[in-house]
């Protein structure tokens, strides 16, 4: 059994660099992915569970057991990193073996779990080989068996496919899945790439300026993303956001964008609610409609079996439709545009928050401003 729990775990490196307050708990054999841009501070909360980079404050267990100020070797962890860290004047076996050489195993058994896990791995014929005589996609393999082979109780991976190109990095996450389902090892992976965080996490966690923005399922922040910046992050093409107006007429709620106005079935409002929201609707879920919104079609672009059709509205405001079939459309063509209201997710203008989906039958955390009544969960 192997958990990680960090509680309100800080490292400060200035006032707007560092990870301030994390608190996360990951599940024996659970793949939890961080995702957050550049600078986030995924990595740093990374390298603090390695005992590689130093705790302000907070506690980190493993196991029931604190290791906030355990050393790397006394915490049982293996990291598999960006660059491999490879030595590249030994062979492939004995960079395998190198971390069992430090648990003074014996030869046989050193060379009798070398060759099981490389076996596995499917670098057998590669074990006299130097890392520079073999590809990036090989090395990758090398590094993933030198983590095994010590039967840790955790994985750490910081990146470990962003070295590789396209066809590889698709390959080795469906080989990262199946060996961590394979050996069960509990594993937090670090990445920027949002394709990586939806196929290979059972949860995962966004991260933005050193915080937690959201965590859960990869499915549920995609599809009920809490703000707009985890709902313009996760998702390629991210989803659109368009300015909107959300009011209360004749008792039911109706939202303007533009001269298009559509009833809002479900919601409750005050009477003479009145609010500017911003509408999120994924590229997917936007379909032609005779009363929709008139939208200009400025560039198309083809990615095989979808399309990407970019267009414009009156004021300007850009957004994006993927579709999956044949159209004659061309670009500078005009159509009606209309958001699937099944999918439509409201959020705050100022503060960005969601404030309703669909199915819900009242807003939630909306701030009152002068002028405005709201109904709040």
């Amino acid at each position: 059994m192997s958990q990680l729990e960090l509680q309100n775990v800080v490292r400060k490196f200035d006032d707007k660099r560092g990870v301030f307050g994390i608190d996360l708990k990951i599940e024996d054999h659970e793949f939890f992915v961080i995702l957050g841009p550049s600078g986030c501070g995924k990595t740093t909360t990374l390298r603090m569970v390695a005992g590689l980079e130093k705790v302000d404050s907070g506690k980190i267990f493993l196991d029931d057991q604190e290791i906030t100020d355990f050393p790397p070797r006394m915490r049982n962890i293996a990291m598999v990193f960006q660059n491999y860290a490879l030595y590249p004047f030994l062979t492939v076996r004995k960079n395998i073996q190198f971390p069992l050489k430090i648990l003074k195993m014996s030869r046989k058994d050193m060379d009798d779990k070398t060759e099981e896990i490389a076996k596995i791995l499917g670098i057998q014929d590669l074990l006299e080989q130097k890392p520079g005589e073999i590809s990036g996609g090989q090395r990758q393999r090398v590094a993933l068996a030198r983590a095994l082979v010590r039967e840790p109780k955790m994985f750490l991976m910081d990146e470990p496919l962003s070295n590789l190109d396209a066809k590889l990095r698709t390959q080795m996450r469906v080989e990262l899945k199946r060996i961590q389902k394979q050996f069960g090892t509990t594993t937090l992976y670090v990445t920027h790439d949002q394709v990586e965080a939806t196929t290979l996490a059972d949860r995962a966690m966004v991260m933005r300026n050193g915080r937690i923005e959201q965590m859960g399922p990869p499915m549920e922040i995609y599809n009920r993303p809490e703000n707009r910046f985890v709902a313009t992050f996760v998702g390629d093409p991210p989803m659109n956001m368009i300015p909107a107006h959300l009011y209360e007429s004749g008792g039911k709620a109706k939202l303007k964008i533009e001269n298009m106005e559509m009833d809002i079935p479900g919601l409750q409002l005050d009477a003479g609610f009145n609010l500017d929201v911003i509408a999120g609707i994924r590229p997917e879920d936007v379909r032609v409609e005779d009363n929709g919104l008139k939208s200009k079609l400025v560039v198309k672009q083809n990615i095989g079996r979808a399309e990407y059709q970019y267009f414009e509205l009156n004021d300007g405001t850009s957004f994006i439709r993927q579709i999956y079939s044949d159209e004659n459309l061309q670009e500078g063509d005009f159509i009606n545009i209309m958001p699937n209201i099944e999918k439509l997710i409201l959020f705050e203008d100022n503060e960005g928050r969601a404030i309703y989906y669909y199915g819900m039958n009242r807003l939630k955390k909306v701030l009152l401003t002068e002028g405005v009544r709201s109904n709040n969960d």
